[in-house]
């Protein structure tokens, strides 16, 4: 989809971070974009900005958990604009502590948000595009998707991401549907991902705290803030969807990381450890 002035865009977790950058990238380039959160208050404020600039932007809280949410979204969107033609499912959340000690409700808090968010965007918005007859489809996952460290429901998350996106790819291929798809895998960005708490629904309970779990936050914290720019994730995506690529990656040492882990897989070793710079 080389041509973006004058098309719709929808984006999730649009009011902070990459899903910002993303919005304010495509109100660039001439979009129309539906700007989805479930902050309302960030929502508000940073929508309200871009409209006093005279962009062309549709605010909407949307909690993508949730199916009749997103389904709701995917409705307001084509009512207002007629269509849809950039989807990025992007919304994302972390909580840090190894497998055994998340809560469930933790568990299903990162996988709602992280890869229910996923399905239920596709779900509702790949049939009205097939219908329409173009679109494209960005799915955020994370180098963390290709590789695996110590956070676990995120990385199990992100993983699985990648393989829906592979799929989703695969199957429109194999329909005939001229649907682009691709998979954004970043490394360390400058994002609040380290501050998921502060949008955790109630009925989230954390495990029990540790001493080293808070260490590997602060840790995680001062890799995150000495991340690239979400700026420069938004021009990956935008030159990615221009040129029709499945995999973005933004960091120089992903596709040696990800090679790595095959090599392991290929040669029946032991995994090896992530790189201290990456992944996000």
């Amino acid at each position: 989809m080389r041509e973006l002035a004058g098309k719709v865009a929808v984006v999730t977790g649009a009011a902070s971070g990459i899903g910002l950058a993303l919005t304010e990238r495509f109100v660039r380039e001439g979009m129309k974009v539906a700007m989805a959160d479930v902050d309302q208050a960030a929502l508000d404020e940073q929508a309200g900005r871009l409209a006093a600039t005279g962009a062309d932007v549709m605010p909407l809280v949307t909690d993508v958990r949730h199916a009749d949410a997103v389904e709701h979204l995917a409705a307001a969107v084509f009512e207002r604009y007629g269509g849809a033609h950039l989807l990025c499912n992007n919304a994302g959340v972390s909580a840090a502590a190894p497998p055994w000690e998340l809560s469930e409700s933790e568990w299903r808090w990162v996988l709602d948000v992280n890869l229910w968010g996923v399905i239920h965007g596709t779900r509702a918005f790949v049939p009205r595009m097939i219908e329409q007859g173009e679109g494209h489809v960005v799915n955020t996952a994370s180098m963390a998707g290709l590789i695996t460290g110590v956070l676990s429901a995120y990385s199990v998350s992100k993983h699985a991401v990648v393989a829906l996106s592979e799929s989703t790819y695969h199957s429109l291929r194999m329909a005939g549907h001229p649907i682009g798809v691709s998979v954004l895998c970043p490394g360390f960005v400058r994002t609040r991902i380290w501050e998921s708490e502060r949008n955790r629904p109630p009925e989230v309970v954390p495990g029990p705290a540790h001493a080293e779990d808070q260490a590997m936050l602060e840790i995680g914290k001062a890799l995150v803030l000495g991340g690239i720019d979400p700026a420069e994730v938004a021009s990956a995506v935008v030159d990615a969807v221009q040129a029709d690529r499945f995999y973005i990656l933004t960091h120089e040492w992903g596709p040696a990381a990800a090679a790595r882990r095959m090599t392991d897989i290929a040669e029946g070793r032991q995994p090896t450890p992530p790189p201290l710079t990456g992944p996000a």
